[in-house]
């Protein structure tokens, strides 16, 4: 309850919103100085394959309800994936909370192959196929595909020697947030496609966006939020770049309308990560700003912000 009251407080503006939007671009424009001294001559990740038994995945590791939706797409001829944070928890040897699938298949064939599925959302629409109790989420690639890739100015070349169909899957990976889950895996060819240097992330337990992160985080200043809680529910560090725009562009969460900020704070405080996420926030300046009681709190019982020296170097990759 004290958690939900300091919230409710936290979602008004502490400074007049022309104040703080002026403040928000200003750390953008800085964000974006910063990052680009430090990706000048930085090398694109080398993308790669691997073998899914070298990682240890197994398919008995993909919930039943998951493989009832990738055997019913597969029999109909067409190619299933599954993307994002679950293929990164079945390499950390964690359960997914949920599996997600791309597949070859419009999505209304994928709704003639389920006796109980619908389609959800209008701008980005996706499937949901009920199985026992459980709903899969399913998206397309010709869905998938209508989405821009980063209108931000930035230049994303296509990986060397990419196929027709290694340019399908860099294209929906390049759609997504950090280089942790930016991997697709075929349960049929045990294959994972790593076209943003994943793998060698989670090996090196860091968290670090798709692209330069201040780019990143103006695109989606929810981001923000994920990577903490991302971070907080691994154990990993951030990458140096990925601390710098956090710390620089904390403020603009305060953007998010008050029920996704509700949201993504249970998220945080779920999945027995809350104390890590408030040690998380309070590092990086985002109590303050999103739980102010609990950061007074803080404050009363002699915790000590540790973000003084630049981007915490003890921490960071």
């Amino acid at each position: 309850m004290a958690i939900s009251t300091g919230f409710a407080f936290s979602c008004r503006p502490h400074f007049p919103l022309s104040q703080s939007m002026r403040k928000v671009f200003m750390s953008c424009s800085a964000a974006i100085e910063a990052i680009e001294e430090i990706d000048s001559g930085k090398e694109p990740a080398e993308w790669k394959r691997f073998n899914s038994k070298e990682l240890g995945i197994s398919s008995s590791m993909i919930a039943r309800p998951t493989r009832v939706v990738l055997n019913g797409l597969k029999s109909k001829g067409f190619e299933v994936y599954l993307v994002g944070g679950c293929v990164r928890d079945l390499i950390l040897k964690r359960t997914p909370k949920d599996f997600d699938i791309i597949t070859t298949a419009e999505l209304k064939e994928v709704r003639r192959t389920f006796t109980h599925c619908e389609i959800v959302g209008r701008r980005f629409p996706i499937c949901h196929v009920h199985v026992d109790d459980e709903v899969m989420e399913v998206s397309s690639f010709h869905t998938s595909g209508i989405r821009p890739v980063r209108n931000l100015g930035l230049s994303f070349e296509k990986p060397v020697d990419c196929d027709e169909k290694d340019h399908f899957r860099w294209r929906n990976c390049l759609r997504r947030d950090f280089t942790i889950n930016g991997l697709m895996f075929d349960p049929y060819s045990k294959l994972v496609y790593d076209y943003m240097g994943g793998v060698d992330d989670i090996r090196k337990a860091k968290v670090q966006t798709i692209g330069p992160a201040s780019f990143s985080f103006i695109e989606d200043c929810a981001r923000i939020l994920r990577a903490i809680r991302i971070a907080a529910r691994l154990g990993f560090r951030f990458g140096r770049e990925t601390a710098l725009s956090i710390k620089n562009l904390s403020s603009s969460v305060l953007r998010l309308d008050r029920g996704r900020l509700l949201m993504e704070m249970n998220y945080m405080l779920a999945y027995g990560s809350a104390e890590a996420s408030l040690r998380l926030l309070w590092k990086f300046g985002l109590l303050d700003i999103l739980l102010p009681i609990q950061a007074a709190y803080f404050v009363r019982h002699g915790f000590r912000r540790r973000d003084k020296s630049l981007y915490f170097p003890t921490s960071i990759n």
